[in-house]
């Protein structure tokens, strides 16, 4: 039985990231910039009306107040994204929407407030022939490359690439990025035993939920699933998968038949085939395991071969596949993973397994003042999380996996938790 951490170096000795592709914009949502972008064109790309009112010469309207109006002849109407623009000439005026752009002979804008057309034309659209105008203009003009210009930086290689970050691309030119794109990871039950969910099992069935787990779970973690259906107990079916399909995905997880039955498919058909190794990992759930890599002879990828038990596979991707996925996607650089663990405190006491690093699906409780110490026999402080088992161990206990908020990760030299021992939690999706 070899440790946590010695089968995970193997993983991350063998996985590399994906090479960097240019995909469109809202594709590129969730993943990692490749390069830098800089803009193409400036922002904005013209001078433009910051608000909604009338284009004029300043030197008209300069002593323009309520008490003596300036009275202009309206030329023409500039809505946003006009091409033909009138030319203003001194006492004219032309009416002028937010962004649109400003005019020849136009050097500010009057407010629409500051004019008698306050309320709307009578008309609707319809365009006035004159204007009164109470009040001096302004500027109120949003200069061409005022934000950027021609070349200056826009996103720096790196970064997360959210909404904000594809509406600066946008703006500024682009229509694709170069990213470290999301994996593809299929997604393959075996088992004669499976039938889909909504369906009335028969004799020996039982439902997939493992597929739906892991086509849900690896979404949320940043990855494209792509379901590859099922296979059953049959080499053949397995063996022909396997080379039809590996062209369409970077990695490749299934699901049971990697222990010693009779019927373990997994471990049959890929131990003939070579690349892959099993190996007892010494951790609870999730001990069998196999992980090694699967070549059509055009490309190879990384293959995860996990337990057949929900809470095995949950606790297995958590643990083993996401480190992996975040090579793939360019988040690390494969060296030793650090997860992120948050101190807690033990509510009640349970066993541990001897020699296994235990993942225990808990509950999480919030002290509230005054009775930290009520339920736990000792004074752990407001601070800390205080966490509860929502069951046994097993990891067939699908029901315990729905309730969990987190996981217990208990140390293989533990045998007890008792309450009020100092545990460490990881958060889970």
């Amino acid at each position: 039985m070899i440790t946590v951490e010695e089968h995970l170096s193997r993983i991350l000795g063998t996985v590399r990231p994906l090479p960097v592709r240019e995909v469109p914009l809202l594709e590129s949502r969730g993943t990692l910039l490749a390069a830098d972008v800089t803009a193409t064109l400036a922002v904005p790309p013209f001078d433009n009306s910051a608000m909604d009112g009338f284009a004029v010469r300043c030197a008209d309207v300069e002593h323009a107040s309520a008490e003596r109006p300036v009275t202009l002849t309206v030329i023409g109407d500039i809505p946003a994204g006009a091409r033909e623009l009138p030319a203003v000439a001194a006492g004219e005026a032309a009416r002028i929407m937010t962004g649109a752009p400003m005019p020849p002979g136009a050097d500010g804008v009057v407010k629409v407030e500051d004019t008698d057309q306050a309320a709307g034309p009578a008309g609707g659209r319809e365009l006035p022939s004159a204007v009164r105008i109470v009040a001096p203009a302004r500027e109120r003009i949003r200069r061409r490359g005022e934000d950027l210009d021609p070349g200056d930086p826009v996103l720096r290689a790196g970064i997360f690439i959210g909404p904000r970050a594809i509406a600066a691309a946008a703006s500024t030119g682009h229509a694709v990025l170069p990213v470290r794109p999301r994996p593809r990871v299929g997604v393959l039950a075996t088992g004669d035993e499976l039938t889909d969910p909504g369906l009335t099992p028969g004799p020996g069935q039982i439902p997939d939920s493992n597929s739906v787990l892991l086509l849900s779970l690896l979404e949320v973690l940043g990855a494209t699933p792509v379901p590859m259906g099922r296979v059953g107990d049959e080499p053949a079916e397995l063996q022909s998968l396997l080379s039809t399909r590996l062209g369409e995905i970077d990695a490749l997880i299934t699901t049971g038949g990697v222990s010693a039955g009779t019927y373990d498919v997994v471990k049959e058909v890929l131990s003939e085939r070579g690349g892959v190794e099993f190996v007892a990992v010494a951790m609870q759930p999730g001990k069998p395991q196999g992980f090694g890599e699967l070549s059509d002879g055009e490309r190879t990828v990384p293959i995860f071969c996990l337990p057949g038990n929900p809470v095995s596979v949950f606790v297995s991707v958590m643990v083993l596949v996401t480190p992996a996925l975040e090579v793939l996607s360019g988040w690390t650089d494969g060296g030793p993973p650090e997860p992120f663990l948050v101190d807690a405190v033990a509510a009640e006491g349970w066993r541990c397994p001897p020699g296994r690093r235990q993942y225990l699906p808990v509950t999480l409780e919030i002290p509230e003042a005054g009775d930290a110490a009520d339920e736990v026999g000792r004074d752990v402080g407001e601070e800390l999380l205080r966490v509860r088992p929502v069951s046994g161990s097993g990891s067939h206990l699908v029901a315990s996996l729905a309730r969990a908020e987190a996981l217990a990760v208990i140390e293989s030299d533990v045998e007890q938790i008792e309450p009020g021992d100092a545990v460490r939690v990881m958060m889970v999706p």
